[in-house]
């Protein structure tokens, strides 16, 4: 194979090469015919005037709801059928699935079959709402059908299907139709099945039509070669793409097209150096230049892949060749820019973009903003901007600047801008006269928003201090204001700062809410502040606000947590006493308290105590109770809670009953324990792995081993799976009863599970394992302690 080299820099040498006398792609002569690529519609609808009687007759029925596929009306219509007239109509609805029942019904009316340019116009409907399946089912339709199709017609079809990504059905409809006779295939139809290849980059398959197209005797022109391009370029194998594009440029076939094609594919394959070395060797070589679209698509490639400088050098071409860069343009460019830490560039480039008499939007400006260090250079930046906006707009860009600073998560920017437009923030060296952002003043919306953002991302100092600006400033607070800085020094457990502010609000215009007070109430609750917090509910009181459930029942959770439910239970009383009667929640979590550290008649007291201020404990409440009773081993009182649940009214649920099988099995009357279980059963309540484990522990501790493993088969059957503490219940209790050799079994079920148990089932093992002398099963549970304990 010879090959030459036209005279070219040797930078864009690479892309001219022209293979001579090869078995190859072009080896046939082309055919000069321009094939269009687009449907041509038969009949123009442009207003309702061209529209026939028949066509408005058949769109205003099958426009209406509900319709009847068998109406007298369609029936009459039916006989009137043509072609053109579906084809009109079809393209005429909104609704693809309108258009599909007609093109259906249109089917299957006597004496009318369907043209080649009405199955076009349904397979247009349906790619353009990408119903796949649809159009899958019409490519099937189209082989039955007694309609001829020209090349022309059949082509678009094809493209429909690749449109979609249905290669495969578009090359299989492509060999039924050849042998079936339905079109009589040519060079354009070929061409068009190979655009619907490429677009897949199916090498192997666009290869073998290729060639079957050169047996044929069809000419490789450019329409061929185009999408052979675009092919090798999809599936990156760019060798092969540039024997394509020499063949092409050796022809005198490279357009302005072809070149993009390639151009772009680098660039997709992160090529940036490559493609603009081939743009320029075109523009060099060729006098091709690439459009404005194209141009648009590189910028946004180059910049993606960080190539700034490339993109600018493209930017610099589109004006050179008359082109207006868009807004959008111009952000990806500022953007990158920014993102380079190349600000004087970026500067430069808005500035062209003003000249260019386009105004820049928030973001490019919170852009620019973001990577200018200089509060100087920020506000001239601003003043530009708005230079022409009446008052009105500039506070409303001024709003939206800060507002977009701050979602983007740059609050503290926003704080610096705020500063730095109020004075407050300027060197003292700085002339005021020369950095005025504008005569009027920020208003209460600016300070709102950038507090807002900088108590969200947690710069609370920096809020305050902006807060504290608004007064100097003469700039109006609000209440909003005041809850949203209480709120957050509240949640950041900044306790003095928050009464601070509630005090300057007490004296100003401003009258603290209920949200106000119960900020700092949660604060003080979860300080176990209980002085405090009584001291501020009265002051509620006085001003007519209710403290909210959840802090005062905060309180009262965490006092009991550390054992002190007397001080819980006063602090409830002394609500009660200010006129603000505490929530169940809070008496339930209190008489909580008492059962845990063992003030079991306390706790019932005060249960009884409620109930008799006519509240209605719910089971939850009835629960604590039990538990409370069993726990101080009162099963029998615990019983006579139940028997008082269901008197109530109330349905005992399935933590009830396994407290109370939990508080028999522990004082060893696993009869009743039983018998609980069996009225679980009867109540249609559905026993979980609590329940089965609580009894097959209680059962192996009272020495009924085979009971145990009687409920372990049951809850199994059952469909409720045991958990790892279930099989550590049930394996130290077997040992206990002697059985260490179903023990085990039930231990490797547990490791077979990768279920690790702990070291007190291998001791109960090898306890048990001694005690029958079995020497070599304690050496071998030894060593897999061993093991566990080394894991761990």
């Amino acid at each position: 194979m010879a090959i030459c080299v036209t005279r070219i820099p040797k930078t864009a040498r690479r892309f001219i090469l022209l293979f001579k006398n090869q078995s190859s792609i072009t080896s046939t002569i082309c055919m000069n015919t321009n094939y269009s690529i687009c449907l041509i519609q038969r009949k123009h609808i442009c207003s309702n005037a061209l529209i026939s009687p028949v066509e408005a007759s058949l769109i205003s029925v099958f426009n209406k709801r509900p319709f009847c596929l068998e109406s007298p009306e369609l029936q009459e219509l039916s006989s009137k059928l043509t072609p053109e007239v579906v084809e009109t109509v079809l393209k005429s609805f909104r609704d693809w699935r309108l258009a599909h029942v007609f093109f259906n019904w249109a089917s299957n009316q006597e004496g009318y079959s369907h043209s080649c340019y009405a199955y076009n116009a349904m397979a247009g409907i349906l790619s353009s709402a990408r119903q796949n399946a649809s159009l899958r089912d019409l490519a099937v339709n189209l082989l039955t059908s007694s309609s001829f199709w020209t090349p022309g017609a059949f082509g678009y079809f094809l493209r429909c299907l690749g449109s979609q990504g249905l290669v495969k059905e578009a090359n299989s409809l492509f060999d039924q139709v050849q042998a079936s006779g339905v079109c009589v295939l040519n060079s354009y139809s070929y061409n068009c099945l190979l655009e619907v290849i490429a677009k897949v980059g199916d090498v192997g398959l666009l290869e073998y039509r290729l060639n079957e197209m050169r047996n044929l005797g069809w000419p490789i022109d450019k329409h061929a070669l185009t999408p052979v391009l675009q092919c090798y370029c999809n599936a990156g194998k760019f060798d092969k793409a540039l024997m394509v594009f020499n063949d092409l440029n050796d022809k005198g076939w490279v357009d302005q097209h072809i070149l993009a094609v390639l151009v772009l594919s680098y660039s997709k394959y992160r090529e940036v150096d490559t493609a603009f070395e081939l743009i320029e060797w075109a523009e060099s070589n060729l006098k091709i230049s690439l459009n404005e679209k194209t141009l648009c698509v590189l910028i946004h490639g180059f910049v993606k892949e960080f190539r700034v400088d490339k993109a600018l050098e493209v930017y610099d071409k589109m004006r050179k060749l008359g082109y207006l860069p868009d807004i959008s343009l111009y952000d990806v460019l500022i953007r990158g820019l920014c993102k380079n830490k190349e600000i004087e560039k970026a500067l430069m480039l808005y500035m062209h973009m003003r000249e260019s008499g386009i105004s820049p939007d928030v973001r490019i400006i919170c852009q620019l903003l973001l990577c200018i260090p200089e509060e100087r250079v920020m506000i001239q930046l601003l003043e530009d901007t708005w230079m022409d906006l009446n008052v009105e707009k500039r506070m409303l860009l001024y709003n939206s600047v800060l507002t977009g600073l701050v979602n983007g998560g740059y609050a503290e920017k926003a704080y610096q801008l705020l500063k730095a437009s109020t004075l407050s923030g300027i060197n003292g060296n700085c002339q005021a006269d020369k950095i005025s952002l504008i005569n009027e003043k920020p208003d209460t919306t600016c300070f709102q928003t950038v507090i807002d953002g900088l108590c969200n991302s947690g710069k609370l100092d920096m809020a305050l201090e902006l807060f504290n600006d608004m007064g100097r400033y003469g700039c109006k607070r609000s209440v909003l204001l005041f809850n949203n800085l209480i709120q957050f020094l509240s949640n950041a457990d900044r306790l003095d700062e928050c009464f601070v502010l509630l005090n300057e609000m007490k004296e100003t215009e401003f009258r603290p809410t209920h949200f106000t007070f119960n900020c700092i109430l949660g604060c003080l609750c979860r300080r176990e502040n209980v002085t405090r917090s009584l001291d501020l509910i009265r002051e509620m009181r006085v001003s007519g606000h209710v403290p909210w459930i959840k802090n005062y029942t905060l309180l009262v959770k965490k006092l009991c947590e550390h054992g002190k439910a007397v001080e819980a239970y006063d602090f409830l009383a002394d609500m009660a006493k200010e006129g603000f009667l505490p929530d169940m929640i809070a008496y339930s979590a209190t008489i909580d308290g008492f059962l845990n550290i063992n003030e079991v008649d306390r706790g019932l007291k005060l249960f009884k105590e409620i109930c008799g201020r006519g509240f209605c404990p719910d089971v939850v409440a009835y629960n604590t109770i039990i538990k409370g009773l069993c726990k101080a081993k009162r099963t029998t009182e615990a019983e006579d809670i139940l028997t008082e649940i269901r008197a109530k009214g109330l349905v005992p649920s399935v933590i009830t009953y396994n407290l109370l099988i939990d508080g028999s099995c522990k004082d060893g009357n696993t009869d009743q324990a039983v018998l609980y279980f069996s009225r679980m059963i009867e109540e249609e309540h559905k026993p979980n792995v609590v329940t089965y484990t609580t009894l097959v522990d209680g059962l192996c501790n009272v020495g009924k081993p085979d009971e145990a493993l009687k409920f372990w088969a049951e809850m199994e059957h059952k469909g409720c799976d045991p958990n790892r503490i279930a099989y550590m219940a049930l394996i130290r209790g077997l040992c206990k009863c002697q059985k260490p050799e179903v023990a085990l079994i039930y231990l490797q079920k547990m490791e077979e599970k990768k279920m690790l148990p702990d070291t007190y089932v291998y001791k109960a093992l090898i306890d048990a394992f001694a005690s029958n002398s079995n020497t070599a099963m304690v050496d071998e549970l030894l060593e897999k302690m061993a093991k566990r304990v080394t894991a761990s």
